[in-house]
């Protein structure tokens, strides 16, 4: 990564209609960007989402049939259930459409 933090794969979460083109999201614990103690600015992490959609996740798309439209990455700096309001966790999010294999920043 860019900036050097650890980074590791939590999970992927599909949307109902995800097999049809839909909205996937890739999850990855990155302690670095904690509020608490954490090292790691935004701007610098968002450097990181940024590769490792072009790396990790457009790789990981190829095992699929049908791959989604769009890919949402989550930075989480402790593991955090999917859709359960957390306030004590730090998470960075960032949409990418995926066209020919490539990212291309969607920005929220």
């Amino acid at each position: 990564m860019p900036s050097g933090q650890e980074i590791s794969f939590y999970d992927v979460v599909e949307d109902a209609d995800a097999h049809e083109g839909g909205l996937w999201r890739y999850r990855f614990l990155t302690p670095g960007i904690s509020r608490d103690g954490g090292t790691v600015p935004v701007e610098t992490a968002l450097a990181d989402i940024e590769a490792l959609c072009g790396t990790f996740v457009v790789a990981d798309l190829g095992r699929f049939d049908v791959a989604p439209d769009r890919v949402v990455i989550t930075f989480m700096d402790r593991p955090v259930v999917f859709g359960q309001a957390t306030p004590e966790a730090t998470q960075f999010f960032e949409a990418f459409l995926i066209e020919d294999g490539k990212c291309i920043w969607e920005g929220f």
